[in-house]
């Protein structure tokens, strides 16, 4: 009842995702292939039941160890067990044990030590007494209460303990400090300078209810690096006012005792617990928001449009080093590797053009994928200088986290004889042919898209972001037969452990012919074959639906509407009106229900289609390659690399991200700046400010009046071969100054090229 209350879901539907999960259940499979057992639930509301059953575990696990607490000190009560029993949050759950909770020798303790126990007691029931009078009975030199003020000082000190230990004024407080308190930062004295990229936060105050993520995360990574001091507190007279509300009842001499302690256990003892609370109140939220927006960031880059299969150049630039060269085939298996230098002299200029264009002749390449780290823009400036045979389209491709993936385990295996760079290069060559595909070989927090990344729980951080590549990975399926052992491993069901004995049995047996072969696959069961048969694809097998995201246990099912229709299931697939006399509600039964037909149905008509977008190739502005080419008011064409809670970050092709804020991504209020952008999406901005020394570039998404525009080079068409371009009245011309221009490299003569490809010996 309490997650189906907190998430406004049936609770059967609960009951029936927390039964799938407790048998192993995972989330892309519930949500895809039990619809009727959950209602229909989608992946966020099965992701948040689960998330909160969590959370109920930990609080059931607490709530056990405190009653066995509270049994062995002899003062459970069948009173004092319900009220645990009864405790929804851990913050309840804690404040009804505290006043139980073994405590270090505190000043109360030892006042109570004392004997004065009796004396706080009758004066915090404010009968009216004379708290003088009723100290002098209390005085004992022999035990240290030597005069009246040690006295009432000893009852204040028992009294100020019990006040800061109320449910009730706890509970208010901390009502007060998450919806009132305010978050205050100073610069820490002699550290203006050391701290200057935290400038905007010397002398900064916000409400804790309205501060945003970012924000609050800046200031304690500024207080964590000893830059800024940082609190967070209410009214000092409003925190005190609310708690003697809540305890003094008369206004006699003992309340005004009454008072002094509290306003002494306010300063001393209960500021700072609930400040300590607040901070983790604060934090967490700020975490979650963060952590919400790395995910859906990972999300787009996961699934952005793939080239597809076609044979790529991968380069990975460089000026003194050179740039490493990889030919790919169309699996993005490599077949050749080598260096270039097409920096260094015109001399190495026009020796690198023959060999680029051996190499595009060569290996029939269709595209190039440039890294756009340093010399990114240079290079790709090179090769649209050439006229490469079969003019492959040559496509700037971010490279981050290129450099995890070559030092790691996975790109040390793979290409055991080979360095860093040259596995560097196929990491940027794969990523334009499949982006999922290399992008889940690398930690998503070397991806270069989160916000405030580190500063974040990272437990909570990995579950969002294996999440997502769990969902992604499965929502466009995998291709059994193709398929690295990192992509598999996040299919759901299986494990690193099973992901690599599939593919050894793919590389020992060949490739799977049917799904139900994945069952000869070592240590992988009948659990293990349900969850992930259906996210796994085989194209050429001797059944169609293996192509498809259609699940195993419903072949039975599309062979009967395949039996009735007097057809075979390919020529339903193949046969859009045979699909169209099929009357679902004959096939329903108790456990296959209309949401699965449908599924089964769309998959029919388009069998293992990507959900992903077609691709379309970019180009930065030509003559436009360092921070120095800007100038306010150009236009240029741009692409979203990362969004944060204040805006989005915007590569304009001059190895530095230009920020567009928030306010500057439409002309009106934005309140979400993923409503407005995403990542990869192909933008036009203007910039607005340009600042060289702190390498920060100003852009803007408003439509304003601007200088020379800089338009994108052609595009590719969006139809099934993406690879093919508009035909020439179709296509967008660049828009660049004479100066702009840069001569084409003079091509190689035919019986020229001919010549060299023999006396290269890459025939």
């Amino acid at each position: 009842p309490v997650i189906s209350n907190e998430l406004k879901i049936d609770t059967h539907q609960v009951a029936a995702v927390s039964s799938l999960l407790e048998e192993g259940a995972t989330i892309p499979f519930i949500s895809r292939y039990r619809k009727e057992a959950t209602g229909n639930l989608d992946e966020v509301a099965v992701t948040a039941i689960r998330n909160r059953l969590h959370k109920l575990l930990e609080l059931e696990n607490r709530r056990e160890s405190i009653l066995n607490s509270l049994g062995k000190q002899g003062k459970l009560t069948d009173e004092l067990r319900q009220k645990v029993m009864d405790a929804l949050t851990m913050a309840v759950l804690e404040d009804i044990y505290l006043p139980y909770k073994p405590k270090r020798r505190t000043k109360a303790v030892m006042a109570r030590e004392k004997g004065l126990g009796p004396l706080a007691d009758r004066i915090y029931s404010q009968q009216g007494i004379d708290p003088v009078k009723e100290a002098a009975d209390f005085v004992d030199a022999d035990i240290g209460v030597e005069t009246v003020e040690d006295a009432l000082a000893g009852a204040r000190d028992i009294i100020a303990e019990k006040v800061c230990e109320n449910e009730q004024v706890r509970a208010a407080m901390r009502k007060l400090f998450f919806t009132q308190a305010i978050v205050k930062s100073r610069v820490s004295p002699e550290k203006e300078e050391e701290g200057a990229k935290f400038k905007d936060y010397f002398d900064w105050e916000e409400p804790i209810s309205k501060i945003p993520s970012h924000r609050l995360l800046a200031m304690r990574r500024g207080e964590k690096e000893d830059i800024l001091f940082l609190n967070i507190l209410p009214e000092q007279d409003t925190a005190l006012s609310l708690m003697e509300r809540i305890v003094v009842n008369k206004d006699g001499k003992d309340s005004q005792q009454v008072r002094i302690a509290i306003t002494d256990g306010y300063k001393r003892l209960l500021s700072k617990t609930m400040e300590t609370e607040a901070r983790l109140y604060s934090k967490e939220r700020a975490d979650g928001e963060a952590i919400g927006v790395f995910a859906e960031n990972l999300r787009q880059l996961l699934l952005a449009p793939p080239l597809g299969a076609k044979r790529v150049m991968g380069i990975d630039p460089g000026f003194r080093t050179g740039c490493k060269v990889v030919c790919l085939d169309r699996q993005g298996m490599m077949l050749h590797n080598d260096t270039i230098y097409p920096h260094m002299s015109s001399k190495k200029s026009l020796e690198d053009t023959l060999k680029i264009q051996i190499l595009c002749q060569q290996y029939r390449i269709e595209a190039i994928a440039v890294g756009n780290g340093t010399a990114g823009r240079e290079t790709e400036a090179f090769l649209r200088s050439i006229d490469l045979p079969g003019t492959p389209h040559v496509v700037m491709v971010n490279e981050s986290g290129a450099s995890v993936y070559s030092a790691s385990k996975a790109g040390r295996d793979e290409f055991p004889e080979h360095d860093l760079t040259v596995r560097g290069a196929v990491s940027i060559g794969r990523r334009l042919i499949d982006p999922l595909a290399e992008l889940v070989k690398i930690d998503p927090k070397s991806i270069g898209v989160g916000q405030y990344q580190h500063d974040v729980d990272q437990t909570a951080l990995k579950q969002a972001l294996d999440d997502v590549v769990m969902s992604c990975v499965n929502r466009v399926g995998v291709d059994l037969n193709r398929a690295s052992a990192q992509l598999l491993a996040y299919v759901s069901g299986l494990n690193t452990g099973i992901a690599r004995n599939i593919v050894h049995h793919r590389d020992t047996n060949g490739p799977f012919e049917n799904r139900q072969a994945l069952l000869e696959v070592h240590r992988l069961g009948p659990k293990a074959f349900e969850q992930a048969a259906g996210f796994l694809r085989i194209s050429d097998g001797n059944n169609p639906l293996d192509a498809s995201a259609v699940h195993p246990e419903s072949y039975t099912v599309v062979d009967a509407m395949a039996s009735d229709l007097n057809a075979s299931v390919a020529e339903m697939i193949n046969q859009d009106h045979l699909r169209q006399q099929v009357d679902l509600n004959q096939y329903v039964t108790d456990t296959i229900g209309l949401p699965t037909l449908n599924d089964i149905m769309d998959e029919l008509a388009k069998p293992g289609r990507d959900p992903r977008k077609s691709f379309e190739a970019f180009s930065f502005a030509e003559g436009i390659e360092k921070m120095e080419d800007l100038h306010t008011g150009m236009a240029l064409p741009g692409i979203v690399t990362n969004i944060t809670a204040f805006g989005a970050f915007v590569d304009v092709g001059v190895h530095q991200d230009g920020l567009v804020h928030i306010s500057q991504m439409a002309d009106k209020f934005v309140k979400n700046p993923s409503d407005i952008v995403s990542i990869g999406q192909k933008v036009t901005v203007s910039v607005i400010g340009i600042d060289m020394e702190r390498k920060r570039i100003s852009l803007s998404l408003k439509k304003r009046e601007t200088g020379k525009k800089y338009k994108t080079g052609q595009h590719i068409a969006q139809s099934s071969d993406p690879i093919k371009k508009k035909s020439p009245k179709h296509q967008q011309k660049r828009t660049v100054s004479p100066s702009q221009k840069k001569p084409k490299q003079p091509p190689a003569q035919p019986g020229a090229l001919a010549e060299a490809l023999r006396k290269s010996g890459i025939q």
